[in-house]
């Protein structure tokens, strides 16, 4: 979804939405997910161009900032909760709200195109907490037809490669 109606998010969707994020599973139960809400405009102006231009950030009402916290998982798991774990973690949570927002005639987008540093800067992250991917949530100006998939036999292989 990359077009939005200006209408607000409400909280209590909101926190229904970010709910189902911290019901994702996660390596250990370390739960490593972090969410920062943006709402105000010049912020999220900020966040499309750090996500190199991708201007629809700034007309979704809301942009949620899923990062990882990468010292949660590498205390427990070392460089591979740190490398791969916590990205996994985040994902699972970010896919969680991507459904529950759907659920609720939300519009959503998987945002990972953009600048790494720069998003943490923009949105004061502490050094060990990577962001990893945003959220634009609104309501649907528009809906989009769904992109071609692959073929399930094309995809799926028996026993090896």
């Amino acid at each position: 979804m990359r077009k939005y109606l200006p209408d607000e998010v409400p909280e209590a969707h909101l926190r229904e939405i970010m709910e189902a994020g911290i019901h994702a599973p996660s390596a250990g139960n370390c739960q490593p997910w972090r969410f920062v809400v943006v709402r105000e405009r010049g912020r999220r102006e900020e966040l499309a161009e750090a996500a190199y231009g991708q201007s629809f950030l700034v007309e979704a009402p809301v942009v949620i900032v899923v990062c990882a916290d990468v010292a949660r998982s590498s205390s427990r798991y070392g460089r591979r909760g740190a490398e791969l774990y916590c990205i996994q973690d985040t994902a699972a949570a970010v896919q969680n709200m991507l459904l529950t927002a759907h659920s609720m005639g939300y519009g959503t987008c998987w945002v990972g195109a953009f600048d790494e540093r720069e998003v943490a800067r923009i949105i004061g992250a502490p050094r060990d907490v990577r962001p990893v991917a945003m959220i634009p949530l609104g309501r649907p100006a528009e809906r989009p037809r769904m992109p071609p998939r692959l073929p399930l036999d094309e995809v799926v292989q028996r026993g090896k490669f």
